[in-house]
């Protein structure tokens, strides 16, 4: 059932079949949506709804969009779900991330190769048994993005969770045993950062049969700041941004 106003247009987003490209980068923040979209060509705002904000252009002359998608799981699935009905078919997450190595520096990128589902919203799709993992031909594109522009960057496991200061305060919660213990797993694993839609997304894009792939900035490092270590933080996501245009560049000429 479709419960928008106008029947043409999906019901959060706003947008109907023709509105957008295959292509499609998803930010968190709505204002994040016309920095991106000043990466393509003739853009235009297509919906303004919500937490969704979509422009279309082009990139190499082919269409390509941008929708936010808020913040968390549940409205970034609604955004793809929404997103494929109107016939998108490849994703690409551009947003911020925490590292939790000590190599992670403020400033660097992380490609997220899969995703720790310690959110909700994937539970509504898939067994917690099925592995949240991003498309194999968008990493390798976003890896090459990021050598060609000579962005430092990592490309490992995120982990994604639901409330923003259960990561960052973890000891003032009820549940401050269970949060603690697993942060101290998901590092003693190797997990390079957290953030908070990748692993709704890439479950999400499983089950649609259609791809999906995340790169970051990474705004700090909370592990550094306990050790005292050289902790800056930063707010440009122009580099990750640029690494996620050049991707779709390479995924334009490789899908010919």
């Amino acid at each position: 059932m479709n419960y928008s106003e106008d029947p043409s247009k999906q019901y959060h987003i706003q947008v109907g079949k023709g509105d957008v490209g295959r292509y499609v980068i998803l930010p968190g923040d709505p204002k994040r949506c016309e920095k991106i979209a000043r990466h393509f060509t003739d853009a235009k705002l297509i919906a303004d709804s919500r937490e969704y904000i979509t422009y279309t252009g082009y990139l190499d002359g082919v269409k390509v969009s941008v929708t936010s998608t808020g913040i968390g799981g549940p409205s970034a699935s609604i955004a793809m779900e929404e997103l494929v009905a109107v016939g998108a078919d490849t994703f690409i997450r551009v947003g911020t991330c925490g590292g939790m190595q000590t190599d992670i520096l403020s400033g660097d990128v992380v490609i997220a190769n899969g995703a720790i589902r310690m959110e909700g919203t994937s539970k509504e799709y898939a067994p917690i048994e099925f592995p949240a993992v991003a498309d194999f031909q968008i990493t390798n594109a976003l890896v090459q993005a990021a050598k060609t522009l000579g962005t430092p960057h990592h490309v490992g496991v995120v982990q994604c969770k639901d409330a923003f200061y259960g990561q960052h305060s973890p000891e003032t919660k009820p549940v401050s045993y269970e949060l603690l213990n697993k942060w101290e797993a998901w590092k003693r694993l190797g997990c390079l950062a957290s953030e908070m839609e990748s692993a709704a997304l890439f479950v999400v894009a499983s089950h649609l049969k259609v791809r999906a792939g995340s790169c970051f900035l990474v705004v700090a490092n909370q592990e550094r700041e306990k050790l005292g270590l050289d902790n800056p933080v930063v707010h440009d996501t122009e580099m990750a941004i640029s690494v996620a245009v050049e991707a779709i560049r390479t995924l334009i000429r490789e899908d010919g």
